[in-house]
């Protein structure tokens, strides 16, 4: 009997024992290292709370915290909108819809340095594919990554073509276990489609949405690869985002391993924070 209550365990302790040695154990030493300094990558001194300190007086830090905060809030919101209605337009396909949603799983599978590249290649300004064709129907040639405002809407945009397909998938599987018969009631009742959708599928969907949300808000969080590739934070930083700023701190002179591991502590408990938070109110909001 004894055997039995132990195997699950057993299951899944080389799995714990990975998670350990290579999440949990690099968390605790990353806040180890957020209490030294070093301006060469070797030489270690302690300095207790000063690189947190030094990153709430910073106004690079908080510049670039209003920027993620402005790239995660509009990528979240984009998203899980751009992922219902595309949901909800697959769901009511008939014909042909395994393809059309293997179609639009494609860029989720695709390496996202490699999207960056290819983005920033089709939106090069003299010979890039977009500029080239606006400039064929007489719109000009936009400096889609020369404008802040405007290469902040690009990495929002391309952040929402990886991922589209993904959330769509997951809001696709939540539309699939609501009865059909209550929007056979409802159109008894007289309800228009459009009154079927907010008044019975979104209510209904919102378990689904609610995990969309709370995984766009981490992937917001953590975007950096395909960001780094396409703009490189430019222009003059406009798309410069904590992770880049953690990773500048880390690897370019002056090298500060303890100022970045103070930055990744900050945003570890930001994350969380806001990670919770969705959480608890999607939580309250499906209670109610």
């Amino acid at each position: 009997m004894t055997g039995r209550r132990l195997a699950p365990y057993l299951f899944v302790l080389p799995n714990m024992v990975l998670f350990g040695a290579f999440t949990i154990w690099p968390a605790i030493n990353g806040f180890n290292m957020s209490l030294y300094d070093s301006s060469n990558g070797r030489t270690f001194r302690p300095v207790g709370t000063a690189n947190y300190t030094e990153l709430v007086s910073s106004e690079q830090f908080w510049r670039v915290a209003g920027q993620t905060a402005v790239f995660v809030v509009s990528s979240v919101v984009v998203t899980t909108v751009a992922a219902t209605v595309l949901a909800l337009m697959l769901h009511a396909q008939v014909r042909g819809k395994g393809v059309l949603r293997a179609a639009y799983l494609v860029p989720f599978v695709v390496s996202p340095v490699v999207a960056g590249l290819v983005w920033g290649l089709a939106l090069e300004r003299q010979n890039g594919l977009l500029n080239t064709v606006l400039d064929g129907l007489g719109l000009g040639r936009p400096g889609w990554l020369l404008s802040g405002g405007l290469a902040m809407a690009v990495i929002v945009g391309v952040g929402l073509w990886l991922q589209l397909g993904f959330y769509a998938l997951i809001l696709l599987a939540g539309l699939s276990g609501i009865d059909p018969a209550l929007y056979e009631a409802a159109r008894i009742d007289g309800a228009s489609r459009w009154q079927q959708v907010r008044l019975v599928t979104l209510p209904l969907l919102r378990p689904s949405t609610l995990v969309v949300v709370i995984l766009a808000t981490i992937h917001g969080f953590q975007a950096f690869d395909y960001i780094y590739t396409l703009t490189g934070g430019g222009p003059l930083g406009a798309t410069t985002l904590i992770v880049q700023f953690i990773y500048e701190s880390s690897f370019r002179s002056p090298i500060r391993y303890g100022l970045a591991s103070a930055a990744g502590v900050v945003f570890f408990l930001v994350v969380f924070g806001v990670t919770v938070g969705n959480y608890l109110l999607g939580r309250r909001r499906e209670a109610v």
